[in-house]
């Protein structure tokens, strides 16, 4: 499992916090989540740039069906309206857009706008946006799960190819996962896929992350020594670099500062 820098980076991010930023201003949740969508259109901007290939957004997840109705509905128009302007700007940037998780309660309209953007920006290549929307990692995996026994190789391999299906959609490894909004956990995002990945987590709300702080935790990222499981020695033959954290070492979290009382008020 070598490290695939080369060939552009995977990068996960979970998009948290737009309820929290628009509450410590005084605003309704869905500002939050329109300011967060404005976000979305800066982060995919500024990907190619940190040499990410491919970009995994948690848009919204399987649990989040349980939050008050017209925030869900707020969201769903939200992602309806991301899909249909901004095709066209995709197709100019080169980059493809795709969706995974369930797409069965989600509503027609919003279906047949995912499946359009698919199409029409299929043959992209600069950039891979991956959107998880009615998206669980354990239940993809229990789906998966349920179709493998049918499979002719059993292999990993195999799997994550079943895995894909399930998704809609697959993708290689991640490479480096960022969770914005102070919280420090995954909550059930890409967790086949974020096996071996790096963690970064910041107290940015995400409505005020930037392309700057994108930069810095792919840096962050390359900073550390990528082992897969191997002795430090060998990896490429050479001694720890700089950025490696061994068992005693207290960095374990990537901190960048929060902006103007974005923290405040988190649960």
């Amino acid at each position: 499992m070598a490290n695939r820098e080369g060939e552009g980076l995977h990068v996960a991010i979970i998009m948290d916090g737009n309820g929290r930023w628009a509450q410590a201003r005084g605003l309704p949740r869905v500002a939050g989540h329109r300011a967060g969508a404005e976000a979305v259109r800066h982060i995919v901007h500024a990907a190619p740039a940190a040499n990410i290939r491919t970009l995994s957004l948690y848009s919204f997840s399987a649990d989040n069906w349980q939050r008050p109705q017209a925030e869900v509905d707020t969201i769903m128009r939200l992602l309806h309206e991301y899909l249909l302007t901004e095709v066209n700007r995709c197709i100019a940037h080169g980059v493809r857009l795709s969706v995974i998780g369930r797409r069965d309660r989600l509503s027609r309209m919003l279906r047949e706008a995912i499946e359009s953007a698919e199409a029409a920006t299929a043959a992209a290549h600069t950039l891979h946006l991956r959107l998880a929307v009615d998206y669980s990692a354990r239940e993809a995996i229990f789906r998966a799960a349920c179709r493998f026994y049918k499979a002719t190789e059993l292999s990993r391999d195999s799997f994550a190819r079943v895995l894909g299906e399930v998704n809609h959609d697959g993708a290689a490894n991640v490479d480096l996962l960022i969770r914005t909004g102070g919280e420090r956990r995954l909550s059930d995002f890409l967790l086949w896929e974020s096996a071996y990945a790096e963690l970064v987590f910041t107290e940015r709300m995400w409505p005020e992350f930037t392309a700057e702080d994108l930069a810095a935790a792919v840096q962050e990222y390359r900073s550390r020594e990528r082992r897969f499981g191997r002795a430090p020695q060998a990896v490429a033959g050479e001694s720890p670099k700089p950025g490696y954290r061994n068992s005693n070492s207290k960095k374990i979290y990537f901190g960048l500062s929060p902006r103007s009382g974005a923290a405040a008020n988190r649960p």
